[in-house]
């Protein structure tokens, strides 16, 4: 795939949908596609998935990955994500799923696997203009979004999604960060949230969680949700809040909406499907079972020769177990299913709650969540019952079947989670993709509202925010985004006669500053038009996601297999040589042989990591070639944040701030320090903060020290040092006694406790070779103090960190319900001079349970055959026939 091959393919689209826009309008009244932008980009997305259905999934991988070019008014930045945090991801992962669960995975060594010289890396993304007025005013920065992007799991980019964040990031005047993790088919499930996970360890490492807010679409929407429950259960600090944008959280496709025909989105209705290649389709079981007995063979080998014990080989249940068969009654006719349906994971793992969060015990406990659904888009109904499930979750249960003991002890745990669900009427999957059209814009102000009352709540201070209105103006002077008075007096018209309430709440989208309404039973629920009016949500009683059987939820249902057999039958016929070419090549690899792993180390078919051949060459490292398509694509996408920044240069200065107070707007919310006694958040930790809540560890930028604000917490003063200067120092203050002034080391390390700093007044201890470098324990520090290297063996670019603690010694420290900090050394408890507790066994305080959590697995079976009519739009209940709910084909 390539720019000139992807334009020959959506051209005609493009002229088409052109033509019928003003030949024949009529059927687009009403819609968001009467708007030609909005039309266009939406018929445009689908006829490029369309077309990459006909070439291999490297080649749509590649091409999504490709390089684009940032605007210039954009500040981008690549980072390096340290390998202790990938391990200390793989740790807290490992503990999470339990020994049944990584039996069902595979083993817990060959997802940590990457290509050689491919460290997981992520990018730094903010305004230009935000940046110079950081280091202006010497400001380290109190908003951060961690943004993970979509694709489905197994394409997508930070590049491609780049338009999308820089948005973000401006309308919040935050810095955004987005990690480059790992892809399916080749790195399944867990492989990308180890990423993602290790990515927030290392932001916290950096930043306080309380000025945090984590965002995703689609896939990268799912993946943050699971990264939550991750971090919930773990006890490590969740952030300030989360905004989910179209959350993919039910990979079984069990709920109502997935089949039904939905014209106003792009999703395929029969799934994504490829033409074959090494990556996908995975072997069939026929060429599964000859692959793992060449790997018994292998390995029965090396125990024979003695290099790897008596344990190495697989065992016969790990062979019979190569896939989970899917049996299912079709036009009355017994189907079994023997192949993967989805790329992220087995079928045997489509309903892990990790996988599919719908599946959750429970979804309490976590920080505040803004949901983002499109009316028109067919995972809508599992995007309106995860909102309900977190505000809710003792209503929202799974099955019985699936609530043990441990379950049963999350429910009463964790409180319910504050929601905010907005489902936009009749727009697509993901709609901020199409970031030039009115109802995107809207999203986008409505992202930065939520974040911006997250900051501020968690801070319990006010934050100064971008308030852009003169300059960031939603309606141009143009067909397609005007619309007259009379139109908008239809539009509401036509949105009370679906609601079929009383009298619509006059309310309209907010922006970044603008209060939120108030919780009511942990939810703000909003139905909103494309126009940015907003109505009440009819009843959970009356929506077909929150009236569907717990029973029912996560069990693949006949009608979307029915439309993927189809399709896949289909492909099949039509590849059949491309299939035979991969197949020969698989058993030409097999000849020569794979790398295996130790024992109960079996990787999903699709994984690289166990199709690496033996003594093969290192992969290789392709040069990324300009994405011209992309950037066409990301130019387009960024215009409107082109002309307001060109409007804030004309008016001289980007508009001016409004204060966003933590205090009264969205009362009934759950207050920070409850988060904090639920997460067990210390003080002085494993995550590097000291009293006071002040981060250690402030990253170099261009080799040259951040520097720091001068700010006043509880007589803790921070001061920070000029460019090139020495390091900065932390002064004594009325914390507590046992309080040291602290020199900052300049490393983003993850500091446990006293005895891992440099004080100014402490012993240096031994000194290096020259006598240029400090030791300390034995090992060397990565700098010299007050002296300069007599060589360049003397400088260390990045020195190492200690060894990551095992998930059984977290320790967090202790912290108040104020958020503010107390120093734990020297075997003291935080009231200074009572000992510290110690028994084998226990668990320190703020650290999570050591029992691994465990969920039973669904069985994939069937439901009462039914009908239920192909909807266009987001429907209630009402008007959908009762006895169709029992049962969907």
């Amino acid at each position: 795939m390539n720019t000139a091959t992807v334009s020959l393919a959506v051209t005609p689209t493009v002229v088409s949908t052109l033509v019928s826009h003003y030949v024949n309008p009529k059927p687009r009244k009403q819609k968001p596609t009467a708007y030609i932008s909005y039309d266009e980009g939406l018929h445009l997305i689908r006829s490029f998935l369309q077309h990459a259905s006909r070439r291999t999934v490297e080649d749509l991988q590649a091409f999504t990955s490709q390089w684009v070019p940032h605007p210039q008014w954009v500040k981008v930045d690549e980072v390096e994500i340290p390998e202790p945090d990938l391990s200390h991801a793989a740790s807290l992962l490992a503990d999470q799923l339990g020994p049944e669960g990584m039996r069902r995975v595979g083993g817990r060594e060959w997802w940590q696997w990457r290509k050689p010289k491919h460290p997981l890396k992520a990018e730094w993304i903010e305004m230009k203009s935000d940046y110079h007025e950081r280091k202006k005013n010497i400001d380290p920065g109190n908003r951060v979004m961690m943004y993970v992007h979509g694709g489905a799991y197994y394409f997508g980019s930070v590049d491609e999604h780049r338009y999308q964040i820089q948005r973000h990031a401006r309308k919040l005047k935050a810095r955004a960060i987005a990690p480059r993790y790992r892809l399916a088919p080749q790195f399944p499930f867990p492989c990308g949230l180890q990423d993602c996970l290790a990515t927030y360890l290392y932001l916290l490492s950096q930043q306080e969680p309380s000025t945090i807010i984590l965002a995703g679409d689609s896939a990268g929407g799912g993946m943050i949700v699971s990264l939550l429950v991750v971090l919930r259960d773990r006890g490590v600090p969740l952030p300030a809040g989360a905004v989910l944008i179209s959350p993919w959280v039910d990979l079984t496709h069990s709920f109502p909406s997935v089949s039904e025909e939905c014209p106003l989105d792009y999703i395929p209705a029969s799934g994504f499907h490829h033409k074959p290649s090494m990556a996908w389709p995975p072997p069939s079981e026929a060429e599964l079972e000859e692959l793992k007995k060449q790997a018994m063979a292998q390995k029965k080998e090396i125990r024979e020769k003695g290099s790897e014990g008596s344990g190495g080989a697989p065992t016969m249940r790990d062979v019979e177990e190569a896939t989970t068969r899917l049996k299912l009654v079709i036009d009355g006719e017994e189907v079994e299913i023997r192949e993967q349906i989805q790329m992220y994971t087995t079928n045997e793992l489509l309903a892990h709650p990790l996988v599919s969060p719908v599946m959750q015990p429970t979804l309490g406990g976590l920080c505040p969540l803004l949901i983002m659904v499109g009316g028109g888009e067919m995972l809508r109904d599992e995007q309106i019952y995860l909102a309900h499930k977190c505000a809710n979750p003792e209503q929202y249960l799974p099955a019985e079947a699936l609530m043990d003991d441990h379950a049963k002890e999350q429910l009463k745990k964790y409180p319910p989670t504050d929601v905010q669900l907005q489902v936009w009427d009749q727009l697509c999957h993901v709609a901020p993709t199409l970031s030039f059209t009115s109802p995107a814009k809207y999203m986008y102000r409505s992202v930065a509202q939520f974040s911006a009352w997250c900051l501020a709540r968690a801070q319990k201070t006010s934050i100064d925010i971008l308030d852009d209105d003169r300059i960031s103006v939603i309606s141009q002077p143009s067909s397609d985004e005007d619309k007259n008075p009379e139109e908008d007096r239809t539009e509401k018209a036509h949105a009370q006669t679906n609601i079929t309430l009383s009298a619509p709440v006059e309310q309209s989208i907010g922006k970044a500053g603008d209060p939120l309404p108030p919780f009511i039973n942990h939810m703000i629920r909003q139905r909103i038009t494309f126009h940015g009016s907003i109505y009440p949500l009819p009843p959970p009683s009356e929506l077909p996601a929150c009236t569907m059987p717990r029973d029912h939820v996560g069990v693949v249902k006949v009608g979307t297999v029915r439309k993927w057999l189809a399709h896949k039958n289909r492909w099949a016929a039509r590849y059949r040589s491309a299939h035979n070419a991969i197949r020969a090549q698989r058993l030409k690899d097999l000849a020569i042989g794979y790398e295996v792993y130790g024992e109960g180390e079996v990787p999903p078919s699709t994984a690289l990591a166990g199709r690496r051949k033996l003594g093969g060459e290192e992969f290789e490292i392709k040069k990324r070639v300009k994405g011209w398509g992309l950037a066409l694509w990301g130019i387009w996408g960024s215009k409107h944040d082109e002309m307001t920044v060109e409007r804030g240069r004309v008016a001289g200065g980007e508009g001016k701030e409004r204060e966003v107070e933590g205090g009264k707007e969205g009362e009934g919310a759950r207050t920070w320090s409850d988060l904090q006694r639920q997460e067990g958040v210390k003080g002085t930790g494993r995550f590097g903060r000291l009293v006071g809540g002040l981060p250690l560890g402030r990253k170099k930028e261009n080799g040259v020290e951040e520097k720091d604000a001068v700010k006043e917490k509880e007589g803790v003063k921070v001061e920070g040092a000029v460019e090139g200067e020495k390091r900065e120092s932390l002064e004594q203050g009325k914390v507590g006694d046992d309080t040291k002034p602290a020199m900052e080391t300049g490393h983003r390390d993850n500091v446990g406790g006293d005895e891992d700093l440099l004080w100014p007044g402490r012993a240096m201890g031994e000194s290096g070779t020259t006598g240029r470098r400090v030791f300390i324990g034995g090992v060397a520090t990565p700098f010299a103090l007050k002296k300069e290297a007599d060589t360049a063996s003397m400088i260390t670019l990045e020195p190492s960190r200690p060894p990551t603690p095992g998930p059984n010694t977290l320790d967090f420290g202790t912290q108040g319900e104020d958020g503010k900090g107390e120093v734990v050394e020297d075997g003291k408890g935080p009231n200074h001079g009572e000992e510290k507790e110690e028994s084998s066994g226990a668990v320190s305080p703020g650290t999570a349970a050591t029992t691994p959590f465990t969920t039973p697995m669904v069985t994939p079976g069937l439901i009462m055959p039914g009908g239920r009519p192909g909807l266009e739009t987001f429907v209630t209940a009402q008007e959908v026939p009762r006895a169709s709910l029992q049962g969907w084909s």
